[in-house]
Formats: structure tokens, C-alpha cells, sequence
């Protein structure tokens, strides 16, 4: 990567790779915390009604 000009150095390159490897895993940790807060307290009947509506007008909105 150094050799075609991607990164700078070596250095920069490992620090590039743990910045990606720390942002994936914080954003695991999120979707994780996300997903038990629905298994904790699931939406009713009544709010997934309401996301079918408001998901049907966003795409009716679109200039398809």
C-alpha cells in the first residue's frame, strides 16, 4: 500500500486498519445494544401499523 501511494508509511497503514477494526466493533456493540432494547421492550402491534403507513408515503414521495 505504502508503494502505490495509498498510505504514507507503515505506520500509517496499521493505525488506518485499527481505526477500521475499533469503528466496526463499536458499531456491533450499537446494533447489539439496539436489538436488546427491542427484545427488552418490543414495538406493539399498533407501531409497526404506523411504519407500514409512513414507509408506504416515503416511497409513494419518491421520483421513481
Amino acid at each position: 500500500m505504502v508503494a502505490d501511494g495509498a498510505v504514507a508509511n507503515r505506520s500509517e497503514a496499521v493505525r488506518l486498519g485499527l481505526e477500521r477494526l475499533i469503528d466496526q466493533h463499536r458499531r456491533f456493540q450499537i446494533g447489539e445494544e439496539i436489538a436488546e432494547g427491542y427484545r427488552r421492550q418490543p414495538q406493539t402491534d399498533e407501531e409497526l401499523a404506523g411504519l407500514g403507513r409512513a414507509t408506504h408515503a416515503l416511497v409513494e414521495e419518491e421520483p421513481w
